[in-house]
């Protein structure tokens, strides 16, 4: 018996958001619709300790803005993808404290992007959504492994660098003064 497989149909960045725009667990990618399975308890445990890490600190210093929940990023087009984001750091530099937030997907890159590794992700697929982002012009982007309570942080044109547990994470280019213990993240 000849195996069928569906095809599914390209969406533009546009159909994407009138259809998903206020969807959760719903990415855009090089002009597919794909679904993420919900991920679990642990992943938003980690989840919301990075966010609240990231943003007490971004918001103490008057930094920018901190957004999770899957935050739609644009990262391509032609034909169009966008992301959704566990934790995205937006300065505002680049989104002004004074100019409101857009409803929808966020069209430029945010200087940081954090994805907590769900018990469904392959490494590879996490590493070529890190590389997506970097290439859409985000300057780090840290994947976060609650199972080995440890991060990989991706910049443009430098291999990945793992951080284990007891190991202290920084961001001086991006985030000046933070610094914080890779295990901090999962306790």
């Amino acid at each position: 018996m000849a195996s069928t497989t569906s095809i599914l149909p390209f969406v533009t960045a546009e159909e994407f958001v009138k259809l998903h725009g206020h969807e959760s667990g719903v990415e855009l990618v090089k002009g597919r619709v794909v679904r993420c399975p919900m991920p679990g308890v642990k992943h938003g445990e980690v989840c919301l300790n990075a966010g609240s890490i990231i943003r007490d600190f971004v918001k103490r210093h008057g930094l920018g803005r901190v957004v999770s929940n899957d935050t739609s990023v644009r990262t391509g087009t032609s034909p169009d993808t966008y992301r959704g984001g566990d934790i995205c750091f937006i300065s505002y530099a680049v989104l002004p404290k004074d100019r409101e937030p857009p409803e929808g997907p966020f069209e430029q890159p945010p200087e940081l992007v954090v994805e907590v590794r769900s018990p469904t992700d392959r490494l590879n697929q996490l590493t070529a959504k890190a590389t997506e982002y970097l290439e859409a012009g985000v300057k780090a982007v840290v994947i976060l492994d609650p199972k080995t309570e440890s991060a990989a942080v991706f910049r443009m044109d430098e291999l990945p660098q793992r951080f284990s547990n007891g190991d202290e994470l920084s961001f001086p280019d991006i985030l000046p003064g933070f610094a914080v213990a890779v295990r901090t993240f999962f306790e």
